[in-house]
């Protein structure tokens, strides 16, 4: 009974949060242009700062583990290719099949997975699992732009490598992570008043983000093939965690590291993945309850995962 308190006291706060952000939408208290400019600020001001602050700050030669990042990505491109294939052999439409396959493998994790892994970690805990998201925001863009694009036939695909590239080199969440790896690699000092201003403003980075995450949670959003959704979300927490598990085992990544390995393969899916699909020519609805169920089911997947961790005392 005192191990199932201990992951709900990791795993609750960070969904009632997320639960307050939502209710605030319903009271009024906050509304859809509040909600849009929170997520902007976050996105391109405070997370990136956060990320640079916590990466760069920290000793890479003990925070950076290379079985980690491999493993992590490796999980990641198997369900992309995995899920893609299944798509394509059970006749899915064109619009629905790179959907699909985004949301079974695209994790929220600047959002949902720093906060657990601070919530069950602590500062060393985002500050690991902020250099993995480094890593593997790269990998995550890569496979979501190319699993939205091989529907397409050729003549209709109206992006190419250039936006691949802009993707890739303007996602300030990518270009925030290499700049603290850089930072930490190479043991630059951050100045005091540069330190504590970053201290002050990074504390609002993840109450934002997770009150913006449940302003933009809506049941109306649960529309078309929810068999598909379901499918999406299953292997996306289920699926995805128990593959990055066996392989950061087989890579002999223990501890703290596989904790955080597991908790950002459990994230679920991230909002970006309906913006993108609506972009991209792709089923926006079937994205929407991918992103919503998802979202509600992790709550059961966490608390069932790490319980198994620490039961087991990997």
């Amino acid at each position: 009974m005192h191990l199932l308190l201990d992951i709900l006291t990791i795993v609750l706060p960070v969904f009632l949060v997320i639960a307050l952000g939502t209710a605030l939408r319903r009271w009024k208290l906050i509304d859809p242009a509040f909600v849009q400019q929170t997520n902007r600020l976050v996105y391109y001001v405070a997370l990136p700062l956060l990320l640079f602050y916590k990466i760069g700050s920290a000793d890479f030669s003990s925070n950076f583990s290379a079985p980690l990042v491999a493993g992590s990505a490796l999980a990641v491109v198997g369900i992309f290719f995995a899920s893609y294939l299944w798509a394509r052999l059970r006749g899915y439409p064109p619009e629905s099949r790179g959907t699909f396959s985004q949301g079974s493998f695209r994790g929220n994790l600047a959002y949902v997975g720093l906060a657990l892994a601070l919530s069950a970690y602590g500062e060393e805990g985002l500050t690991r699992a902020g250099i993995l998201m480094g890593f593997l925001v790269p990998v995550l863009n890569i496979c979501a732009i190319t699993a939205l694009l091989l529907p397409q036939k050729k003549g209709e695909q109206t992006t190419g490598a250039a936006f691949w590239f802009r993707q890739l080199a303007y996602n300030p969440l990518i270009l925030a992570s290499f700049t603290g790896l850089g930072w930490s690699y190479l043991q630059l000092p951050i100045p005091e008043i540069l330190a504590r201003s970053l201290e002050i403003t990074t504390g609002m980075t993840l109450p934002l983000a997770l009150l913006a995450l449940g302003g933009t949670f809506s049941l109306a959003r649960l529309k078309g093939d929810l068999h598909r959704a379901l499918l999406a979300s299953a292997l996306k927490l289920v699926v995805l965690p128990l593959l990055a598990l066996a392989l950061l085992l087989l890579f002999g990544v223990r501890g703290t590291d596989l904790g955080i390995g597991l908790l950002m393969a459990g994230t679920p899916a991230a909002t970006a993945t309906y913006i993108m699909a609506h972009q991209m020519k792709g089923d926006a609805e079937l994205a929407g309850s991918i992103v919503m169920i998802s979202t509600l089911l992790s709550v059961l997947t966490y608390s069932a995962g790490l319980l198994i961790l620490r039961m087991t005392g990997l």
